[in-house]
């Protein structure tokens, strides 16, 4: 669907829809947390006028009419799809004037010729974190629903991914330095977003590219996740995203547990003797927490990280390589990080 309606009925399409998706049916962590939001806080909104994101934007400025004056869309074009880019910055340009909302718009100026799903995002990211930093930074909603809740499980049980992967996307999720992410629809599924647009007469923008096998997202999407909902017999996105509030909740449980051992020092040392009898999954995530305590740290594989957890459930001396300038030392009941002697 692409042909836009008049400028004039937008305000209305967007009532009808909230109508037809009220606040009740959106995620109760994500809604906990927007009644709870600083009033003057800016929301930036992920906008590429796709049915996920079109929804999500009518949603907030119909459901939070007292915070459409801090409502900012954020437009990212990758540069990857020619003309059509140019008609989807065209038709969200279009909805924002008719609803009155900010809307800011970047291109990616460095796009590689073969870009992978990962680079695009980054660079998507980074857009987003540029437009709401400041002296009040903003929160970052996005459109995320349940299918892209079962389409990275999916992908992140190939990669070997443990419980705080497998419980992305979450619904409010802290970005570090950058704003808060708040992702309202992920207890809706994509079929019942876009049933309610059409019902509500609303039309959105396709991206072609998202049925090219190219990216693994879309061989899981095309592929996948109609043979795993057929073989299901049940809503199977549904349980897809039980299970990842239950791993999610799961993850928060191991955190808690490394938090109350209070096993880091503020120089950046393990200490060992507080990991005796833990779970190896505590373990796990001690040395989790120490290697990203270390700034001069290079990049792990997966058999180096195991040898090394090896090595501190055992607290036998050792120094393995953490990269080009630093060793994982264990001596003393305490693991530190040491540079080349």
């Amino acid at each position: 669907m692409s042909g836009a309606p008049s400028r004039s009925v937008w305000p209305a399409r967007a009532a009808d829809l909230a109508a037809r998706i009220p606040r009740g049916r959106l995620h109760p962590v994500a809604l906990a947390w927007a009644e709870a939001a600083p009033a003057a806080q800016t929301w930036g909104v992920g906008f590429s006028g796709g049915p996920d994101s079109l929804a999500l934007l009518l949603l907030l400025w119909a459901h939070w009419p007292k915070r459409r004056g801090q409502l900012c869309a954020l437009h990212f074009d990758h540069r990857l799809r020619g003309a059509d880019a140019r008609a989807d910055a065209r038709f969200c340009r279009k909805i924002c004037r008719a609803l009155g909302v900010r809307f800011r718009t970047a291109a990616w100026r460095k796009a590689p010729p073969a870009a992978s799903e990962a680079e695009a995002r980054r660079a998507r990211f980074a857009f987003f974190d540029r437009a709401l930093a400041g002296r009040r930074p903003g929160a970052l909603w996005l459109g995320h629903q349940q299918d892209d809740i079962a389409e990275s499980l999916l992908m992140r049980l190939a990669r070997g991914s443990g419980a705080g992967g497998l419980s992305a996307p979450r619904p409010v999720q802290p970005a570090g330095a950058g704003p808060i992410r708040v992702r309202p629809l992920l207890s809706l599924s994509k079929a019942e977003l876009t049933a309610a647009l059409r019902a509500a007469r609303i039309p959105w923008r396709e991206d072609l590219t998202n049925a090219e096998p190219n990216f693994f997202r879309n061989r899981i999407r095309r592929r996948v996740i109609p043979a795993w909902t057929k073989a299901a017999q049940r809503d199977a996105m549904a349980g897809a995203a039980r299970s990842r509030e239950l791993l999610a909740e799961d993850d928060a449980a191991i955190e808690g547990w490394v938090e109350r051992l209070r096993l880091l020092t503020p120089a950046g040392r393990l200490r060992l003797a507080g990991l005796s009898g833990v779970p190896r999954a505590v373990t796990r995530r001690a040395l989790h927490r120490w290697l990203l305590a270390q700034p001069a740290a290079g990049e792990l594989s997966r058999q180096g990280f195991e040898r090394l957890l090896a090595a501190v459930e055992a607290g036998q001396p050792t120094r393995q390589s953490l990269g080009a300038v630093s060793f994982a030392v264990i001596r003393g009941g305490w693991l530190r990080s040491e540079g080349p002697k």
